[in-house]
């Protein structure tokens, strides 16, 4: 809570879906969300700190262990939808539908808790996942929709999209720097040739993690190197990638492999894979086989292995996983598009490479009152990361029909790293 409020106020929608709300609070409070309003924070139906919790621990120690497997192989697959399926019994068994969780029935979660508060309007601010779910406007003074995801478009192949114009723009920012681009020049060529060599040959190591600790094995193979540049900072920092890609041609892939350790000691529990695959089997795989989501990533990058570009990047072997997980298709009613005379404020960074920069554009066609904001060289969930964004956000909340979006003309991406 602020300690002085001056109009509706905010509430917050987290992305995922299956992230915890809670633990997002430090970041907002640090952006000044709540500087001049209340801020609410809700769970979500099936995430941490609601019941019933939709974790899958069964999911969470795989993906320990799926650090040092090939990302891509059958047997792989094979031990994630077991996994999926473990954690899907056991949640039908405790006598959850499965199928009550989805887009709909989370935003009508928010709009009882809006009518519950006594709160007339007020003012939404999402990031990811939560883009979609902000996108359903009764009760709503304004909408901030942060790495935005178009519920009319998202799909497994729509990853595919987002994924080439993230990694591009980092390329570009690279070229544009001269120290970059004279000591890694080609760098969309040099990432071409590292994917193909390491699906053909993978590496396997034994590292320590990022923050030190007993070392763990790793597996690099293609698909690896392309979801550890995809986690869009978490694993690897923009600033970053070119180092990391022309030490990994010169035969040390020792800043990889590292950042892929980090995976083996997840928070067990703390997220919510039942809801992200109750979501994305109901709402983003249907309507699209197997075949469309290769071809989608043949499109976006040309010349590198069928067996990486299977895979949706961030959701390998999820049409697998959504025959256990069984379902149903929603997207009759979920893929359309929100048109609404709600004021919004769309923000974008162009180094996201999980929800393309240019899909805040694309919003804004049915959201004929928003502001377009585009950070260069930020990444997925742009206000934490950029004191301009947040001062922008919060001009928005103050005057939603012309905040003050000055600085960022002036933002530009940091240097990269330049390895001597």
């Amino acid at each position: 809570m602020s300690r002085k409020h001056t109009g509706d106020p905010v509430v917050f929608m987290e992305g995922g879906p299956g992230g915890d709300a809670i633990g997002a609070i430090p970041f907002l409070i640090d952006s000044g969300v709540n500087r001049d309003r209340e801020l609410i924070v809700m769970s979500q139906r099936g995430t941490l700190h609601a019941q019933p919790n939709l974790a899958c621990p069964e999911i969470d120690r795989f993906n320990a262990a799926a650090v040092g497997m090939p990302y891509d192989a059958p047997s792989t697959g094979r031990g994630l939808v077991r996994a999926a399926k473990q954690c899907r019994d056991r949640l039908t068994a405790e006598g959850n539908d499965l199928s009550a969780y989805n887009t709909t029935e989370n935003a009508a979660d928010f709009a009882a808790l809006r009518r519950a508060l006594g709160i007339k309007k007020w003012n939404v601010y999402g990031y990811s996942y939560g883009t979609d779910l902000g996108q359903h406007p009764r009760g709503i003074r304004s909408l901030a929709i942060d790495s935005v995801v178009p519920p009319q478009t998202v799909s497994l192949p729509w990853a595919w999209d987002s994924a080439r114009e993230g990694i591009n723009a980092v390329f570009a920012a690279c070229a544009a720097q001269r120290a970059c681009a004279a000591r890694y020049p080609d760098l969309a060529r040099t990432l071409t040739q590292q994917v193909r060599r390491l699906e053909a040959n993978p590496l396997t190591l034994t590292v320590p993690p990022p923050g030190g600790g007993t070392p763990v094995k790793v597996v690099l193979d293609g698909g690896t190197l392309v979801n550890l540049l995809v986690a869009n900072g978490s694993l690897v920092r923009p600033v970053d990638v070119p180092a990391a890609l022309y030490e990994l041609a010169a035969g040390n892939p020792e800043r990889l492999a590292r950042a892929q350790a980090a995976g083996a000691t997840p928070a067990i529990g703390e997220f919510a894979h039942g809801l992200t695959h109750s979501v994305a089997c109901a709402e983003w795989a249907p309507g699209f086989s197997q075949r469309d989501l290769l071809e989608a990533g043949r499109r976006a990058f040309p010349g590198w292995p069928d067996s990486v570009l299977a895979h949706a990047p961030q959701l390998p072997f999820e049409h697998d996983l959504c025959r256990v997980w069984n379902v149903p298709d929603r997207t009759a009613v979920q893929r359309i598009a929100t048109y609404s005379e709600v004021p919004a404020l769309i923000i974008s960074g162009t180094f996201d490479a999980k929800t393309g920069a240019r899909w805040g554009a694309f919003a804004a066609r049915t959201l004929p009152r928003s502001t377009v904001v585009v950070v260069p060289g930020i990444t997925h969930w742009v206000v934490p990361q950029e004191p301009c964004a947040a001062s922008v956000l919060r001009s928005f909340l103050a005057r939603p029909t012309a905040p003050d979006t000055r600085c960022v003309s002036s933002v530009r991406p940091k240097p990269f790293t330049i390895i001597p």
